[in-house]
C-alpha cells in the first residue's frame, strides 16, 4: 500500500532564513509540525559558481539596480528536480493576480516550487526557459518575493485537509463564492449601544443564511465592483446592490 506525500512548498530565495517565519505558528505551524505539509527553503546562492557567490548583474541596455542572472537561477531551479505535476511560480508584481480559485487549484495539487525575485527582477530567459508562472498578490511593489510567497503558501495551507478546525470555515468566507464575506458578530449581545442584528439571534437558519447572502452581495457590489461584475445575473436583488450595507440591527 502506498501513501501519498504531504503537500510541499519549495521556495528558492536569497534569504532562506525568512522561512518558515509566520508559517511556523498558529494553524500553519501546527500543521507543519504535524506533518500535514512540508516546507523547503533553498538558497539561490548555492548555485552560484564564482568565489563571490554572485547571483546578479547590471541590466542589459542600462538602467538602475541589478537583475538576477539566468544561469544561476536556472541552475537553482534544476537542482530541485521537481516532477512535471508541480507548478513553478515566480512571485512578481507584473504577474497574474492571485485568486481564491487559483489558491484552491494549488492546494489540491502536490505543492508548488516558488521563486522569490529580488533587485530589479529576473532575467526573462529563465522565466521563459523554465516555464515560470508569474503570480502577483497585489498592485504594489515589495522588496522581494519572500513576503508574497508567505502569503501564497498560507492561503494554500489553510485549505489542506486537517488544517482548519471546521471545514465550513473554509467555505463561508470571502471569495469562496466570488463574494466578500458577510459581517460577523459575537458576544456581548450589546456593545457600546449596538446590538447583534436580531436575525442572527432568531434561531431561524434560513433567515440567517438569507441575511448573510444579502450582506455579502451588498458589500461586494459596493466595495469590489470588479468581483460583482462576475457574479451571475441570477444573484438575488443584483440590480439593487449598489450601496454599502448599513448593517441594520433590526434584521
Amino acid at each position: 500500500m502506498t501513501t501519498s506525500s504531504p503537500w510541499r512548498a519549495t521556495v528558492l530565495t536569497l534569504f532562506p532564513e525568512m522561512f518558515p517565519g509566520p508559517l511556523g505558528v498558529s494553524l500553519a505551524g501546527r500543521a507543519l509540525a504535524g506533518g500535514l505539509w512540508e516546507l523547503e527553503a533553498r538558497d539561490i546562492r548555492a548555485s552560484a559558481t564564482d568565489r563571490h557567490r554572485s547571483v546578479d548583474d547590471t541590466p542589459a541596455g542600462g538602467g538602475p539596480g541589478m537583475v538576477l542572472r539566468a544561469d544561476v537561477l536556472a541552475a537553482a531551479i534544476d537542482a530541485v528536480e521537481i516532477g512535471p505535476d508541480r507548478p513553478k511560480l515566480l512571485m512578481s508584481p507584473r504577474g497574474r493576480p492571485l485568486t481564491q480559485a487559483r489558491v484552491v487549484e494549488l492546494a489540491e495539487g502536490p505543492g508548488p516550487l516558488i521563486v522569490c525575485g529580488r533587485f530589479e527582477g529576473v532575467d526573462q530567459r529563465v522565466i521563459d526557459g523554465r516555464g515560470l508562472e508569474e503570480v502577483s498578490i497585489g498592485d504594489y511593489v515589495l522588496s522581494g518575493g519572500e513576503i508574497a510567497a508567505l502569503v501564497l503558501i498560507d492561503a494554500c495551507v489553510r485549505l489542506l485537509p486537517g488544517v482548519m478546525g471546521k471545514e465550513a470555515s473554509g467555505t463561508e468566507e470571502s471569495f469562496s463564492e466570488g463574494l466578500l464575506e458577510y459581517p460577523q458578530y459575537t458576544r456581548p449581545q450589546l456593545f457600546e449601544g449596538a446590538p447583534i442584528p436580531e436575525t442572527l439571534t432568531s434561531g431561524d437558519h434560513a433567515k440567517v443564511a438569507a441575511w448573510r447572502r444579502a450582506q455579502s452581495e451588498a458589500l461586494t457590489a459596493a466595495r469590489r465592483p470588479d468581483l460583482w461584475a462576475q457574479i451571475p445575473a441570477k444573484a438575488p436583488n443584483r440590480a439593487r446592490r449598489q450601496k454599502t450595507p448599513k448593517n441594520k440591527t433590526d434584521g
